[in-house]
């Protein structure tokens, strides 16, 4: 058994991330804090973990990490993951880290779109950007993985064919919706209840971060011929799941069997991703509790204009399910351990 611990365990992704590795043959949690709840017991918190984690959150120390861990979670906000990253990389931890902070390899980025110094830049250099499916060697062998945010993961599964061909022609329009706990457990005026509910509303157009995250690994995957992005963000009353409709234009005309064949070649193999047929569209539900992606798509305009559509759950392929997909990958066991489950329904 592998010894893992996770640190910020207190909101949604940590709830999820526990509930994974409770039934995961290979990883067993020796480690959770919460700053805020320190002393306080998990079932307490979260009641639904009653029986299965009856134990308490403690405070981080680096120290006893080292002594109890050989990887960690970084469940952390923005700006917290990168003040641990480096002493838990010297004890030799690996980490996925779940906030945005090694996303850009380029620190300066990070600052210009998080608005906060960053204070290990050389780490942000070297960390793996971890959409599993897409870059499985360099996690396998890398220290720290920067998990991906969910609507680029939903997002960019999506697109990943059309780029790596070449196929994108002009700017792609990503309308996405997400639901609630995507923004966390933090209260706020945007997602109480009464806001959200018997509504649907855009935010942050133009201006949400996710958007720089997608076409700068858009810009990698097409030798940067492709990463040119309009993407509207969508808060919908629901509590998980991420629904992503993208407009693409295409250089060259394509029939249904074309694309459909096209992303065969590059996902034929992948246990997570799931090609509809035809005619059937993804759902948020039909993800829900999984770490699979859903993806269909339709041709228009003689074959030069291609709609994709992708599904997945936030807190699992968009947080949790992928972090622990990439830890199997890191400490070399089957990438599927802990995540082949299918969907809550109804």
């Amino acid at each position: 058994m592998k010894r893992v611990g996770v640190i910020g365990a207190s909101g949604y992704t940590g709830l999820e991330l526990m509930r994974i590795i409770f039934s995961h043959q290979k990883l067993e949690v020796s480690m959770l804090t919460a700053r805020k709840y320190v002393t306080e017991r998990v079932s307490k918190l979260y009641p639904s973990l009653t029986g299965f984690f009856d134990f308490d959150f403690k405070e981080y120390k680096s120290e006893l990490i080292a002594e109890s861990c050989d990887a960690v979670f970084l469940a952390l906000p923005h700006g917290e993951s990168m003040k641990v990253a480096k002493e838990l990389l010297d004890y030799g931890i690996k980490i996925v880290d779940l906030s945005a902070d090694f996303r850009f390899h380029d620190a300066n980025e990070y600052e210009k779109f998080y608005g906060m110094k960053h204070v290990c830049p050389e780490i942000a250099e070297s960390a793996v950007y971890g959409l599993t499916e897409i870059m499985r060697r360099e996690i396998e062998s890398a220290s720290i993985i920067a998990n991906p945010g969910c609507y680029p993961t939903a997002s960019l599964v999506g697109l990943y064919p059309l780029a790596k061909n070449d196929l994108i022609s002009g700017t792609v329009v990503i309308d996405a919706k997400s639901g609630v706990s995507g923004a966390g457990r933090k209260l706020s005026l945007d997602t109480h209840y009464p806001q959200v509910s018997d509504s649907i509303c855009p935010y942050s157009v133009f201006f949400h971060r996710h958007q720089p995250e997608i076409e700068r690994q858009l810009v990698s995957y097409s030798s940067g011929s492709a990463g040119d992005v309009v993407f509207v963000p969508h808060l919908t009353p629901m509590n998980r799941g991420i629904l992503c409709t993208m407009y693409v234009p295409l250089k060259t005309a394509m029939r249904f069997d074309d694309v459909f064949s096209l992303y065969q070649q590059n996902y034929s193999n992948e246990k997570f991703i799931k090609l509809l047929e035809r005619g059937v569209y993804p759902s948020t539900k039909n993800v829900q509790g999984t770490n699979n992606v859903h993806i269909s798509f339709e041709v228009k305009n003689g074959g030069n204009e291609l709609i994709v559509m992708s599904a997945v759950d936030n807190l699992m392929k968009g947080g949790a399910g992928q972090a622990v997909q990439n830890m199997n990958l890191m400490l070399g066991l089957k990438e599927e351990e802990g995540l082949m489950f299918p969907g809550l329904f109804p």
